[in-house]
C-alpha cells in the first residue's frame, strides 16, 4: 500500500475509472475532474471511463463495477474517486479488493490518496475508510430520521414544497454538504467550501434538508 501517491507512476496495463452516482439528479462531473487529474499526475494518460448510476447499497457483483473488475486485465489500474463510490458497505469494498488482488489489479482512490493493492496493510486501510463511511451515515440517517419523527409530531407537514424547480445548483454537492453537516461545521463555513453564498446554501438547505436545518442553526449562528 502507497499512502502518499504523488509520486508519477508507470502501469503495467489499462487504466480505468469508475464513477457512480446514486440518483440522476446527480451528475459525475466532480468525479470525473477529481480522477482525470489524479491519473494525469500518476503518467496513467487517460482512463477509460466507466460510468453508474445505482445505489452503493446494491451487490457490487450487479453494478458496472462488477463487470468492470471481471474484465479488467492483471496489471490493470482502477481509479476512483472515493471509497464509498466503490460501495457503501465495508464487506462490499473488501470482496472487490479480494478480487482486485486475485487478478493482480490495482485499486486506487483519489480523495485519500491511497494505493491499494491487496496487501495486509491495504485491507486494514480499506476497512477503516469505509467503515467510517458507513458510521458517518448511519448518523446522517439517524439524526434525519429523529428530525422527521419531531417534524410530523408537530404537525409540520413533510415532503418537498411544490412548485419549485426540479434540480438545485448545489444537489450534486449533496454528498459532500452531509459530511459537512455531520462533522457538525458551520453553515458559512459549508457555503465557502461549496463556492456559493450563505443565503443559496440556506436556500438549499430549506429545500433539500429541512429536517436538519434546526440542528445546523446553533452552529451557524455562532459564525
Amino acid at each position: 500500500m502507497t499512502n502518499q501517491a504523488d509520486r508519477t507512476a508507470d502501469p503495467q496495463g489499462p487504466t480505468f475509472a469508475y464513477l457512480r452516482v446514486s440518483t440522476d439528479a446527480q451528475d459525475v462531473a466532480n468525479q470525473k475532474l477529481g480522477v482525470l487529474e489524479y491519473c494525469a499526475q500518476q503518467g496513467f494518460g487517460a482512463p477509460a471511463l466507466v460510468e453508474d448510476t445505482v445505489s452503493g447499497k446494491i451487490d457490487w457483483r450487479r453494478r458496472k463495477i462488477g463487470e468492470l473488475l471481471a474484465a479488467m486485465p492483471p496489471g490493470s489500474v482502477l481509479v476512483a474517486a472515493e471509497i464509498t463510490r466503490l460501495a457503501r458497505s465495508t464487506l462490499q469494498v473488501l470482496e472487490m479488493l479480494k478480487l482486485a488482488a486475485e487478478r493482480e489489479i490495482s485499486v486506487h482512490v483519489v480523495k485519500s490518496r491511497l494505493v491499494l493493492d491487496g496487501s495486509l496493510s491495504s485491507k486494514i486501510t480499506a476497512t477503516v475508510l469505509a467503515l467510517a463511511g458507513e458510521i458517518e451515515r448511519e448518523f446522517i440517517s439517524a439524526r434525519t430520521k429523529e428530525a422527521l419523527l419531531q417534524k410530523k409530531a408537530s404537525g409540520v407537514p413533510l415532503g418537498r414544497t411544490p412548485g419549485h424547480a426540479a434540480k438545485l445548483s448545489l444537489d450534486e454537492k449533496a454528498a459532500e454538504i452531509d459530511r459537512y453537516l455531520a462533522l457538525g461545521l458551520n453553515r458559512r463555513a459549508i457555503a465557502k467550501l461549496c463556492g456559493c453564498s450563505p443565503n443559496t446554501f440556506y436556500r438549499w438547505l430549506q429545500r433539500r434538508r429541512p429536517e436538519l436545518l434546526a440542528a445546523s442553526e446553533p452552529s451557524a449562528s455562532s459564525s
